[in-house]
């Protein structure tokens, strides 16, 4: 038998290369992404003795470190105090008279005077930019009558918010040994005040101007928060500092229909600490579309003209906000009757379309009638006319 030898030719030795070059084309051709982008990044490095990050929309936690754990937390109190201010100047808005015994205490100040008088919303605004510890101490007293008495409000509004270790004790923040939160309950309280527009108008600006009433003057103050200049995208909330409490500071940011909310406690490098948890949490934290318009539903009608309805939903406006685990473990549920009775209006609601999370909805889209569909218009029986032409001779 003969046996031809085969000849390779002289450039066999870069076949490898040539494979490998016409795999990277093929990759390229078909537009996959080789090296993944805007991955999530590794859990930040943070100074602070105890520190949370939270989705502020859905409430999870995505970075902590000793969250649990009872510390003073300072002027960050302020948050409780100007909240309650504010919540209440939205239905009344009083002019107060300072006292003696409410500018009269130690620590920050916004430059009250016995005498002095303005609104207990530019009360708010003193404690919110240079966390005034005589702004804190009129608006308790001026709300409660003391500032025990608003300290029971203020305990009465955590167990609200669900700050189960917390207990306040001075409306300022000064130290106290039963003055203590955690830095998980100072992020649930953080999310609720910026949930409050005028409280986020007023936290997320860099300077606000106050105009007294008595004397008549204005004046502008300045926000401690230096976190509004050196992160894009910050909106808040407030600083603390005491000699035990060291420096304290929730902050908020909100990015592409993203908001986080970040607290450290006891923090050396604060500012730092969470301008590295914010891009932590926007690394894992995205915006999901929800979108129900491009899918409709027929639901049977009795008694109608037509014999059933389509249904349809419609897009939200704001997206969903979730991380990436949330987003997997998210249900879509559709709730719609098994049958209407006629007739149906058109853009009728007949249902829904619900997402949940964890066990609760998270967000929800109306499924409305697309088509009117009249009731259908039966003619009388034989026996029927028969009984309306007697009913009408003896009427």
């Amino acid at each position: 038998m003969l046996v031809r030898k085969l000849r390779f030719p002289k450039y066999y030795k870069m076949f490898p290369f040539l494979c490998l070059f016409a795999v990277l084309l093929l990759l390229v051709m078909s537009g996959l992404q080789m090296f993944p982008v805007a991955a999530t990044q590794a859990k930040p490095s943070v100074s602070a003795k105890a520190a949370v990050l939270l989705h502020a929309d859905t409430g999870e936690v995505l970075f902590a470190k000793n969250e649990s754990e009872r510390l003073s937390m300072a002027s960050t109190t302020k948050i409780m105090t100007s909240l309650l201010a504010l919540e209440q100047a939205a239905v009344s808005n009083p002019e107060i008279t300072l006292t003696t015994e409410m500018v009269t205490v130690e620590g920050s100040s916004m430059g009250l005077k016995a005498g002095y008088r303005l609104t207990l919303r530019d009360l708010a605004i003193g404690m919110l930019t240079v966390s005034g510890n005589d702004a804190a101490n009129s608006a308790a007293i001026a709300m409660a009558g003391s500032k025990e008495a608003f300290a029971k409000r203020m305990n009465d509004r955590a167990a609200q918010i669900g700050m189960k270790n917390t207990h306040f004790v001075t409306p300022s923040g000064l130290d106290d040994p039963e003055h203590y939160s955690t830095a998980y309950d100072m992020a649930l309280l953080g999310a609720e005040a910026i949930r409050n527009e005028d409280f986020l108008s007023i936290c997320s600006q860099k300077q606000v101007s106050v105009q007294f009433i008595q004397p008549e003057q204005r004046v502008r103050y300045s926000n401690h928060n230096r976190l509004l200049s050196m992160y894009q995208g910050c909106i808040g909330v407030k600083t603390g500092f005491t000699k035990k409490s060291g420096r304290c500071l929730v902050s908020a940011a909100e990015r592409n229909g993203v908001r986080l909310v970040a607290v450290t406690l006891s923090a050396p490098d604060d500012w730092n600490d969470h301008q590295r948890m914010f891009d932590y949490g926007f690394s894992c934290v995205k915006a999901y579309p929800i979108d129900e318009s491009g899918v409709s539903y027929s639901v049977p009608v009795v008694g109608g003209q037509a014999e059933s309805v389509l249904v349809q939903g419609q897009a939200l406006p704001k997206p969903l906000t979730l991380s990436e685990s949330q987003y997997q473990s998210l249900k879509r549920v559709v709730e719609l009757p098994r049958f209407l009775y006629a007739p149906v209006e058109p853009q009728q609601v007949i249902g829904r379309v619900r997402y949940d999370l964890d066990g609760k909805t998270v967000a929800s889209v109306p499924l409305s009638a697309c088509d009117p569909v009249s009731a259908l218009v039966l003619k009388p029986s034989f026996w029927q006319k028969i009984t309306a032409w007697f009913q009408g001779l003896f009427s």
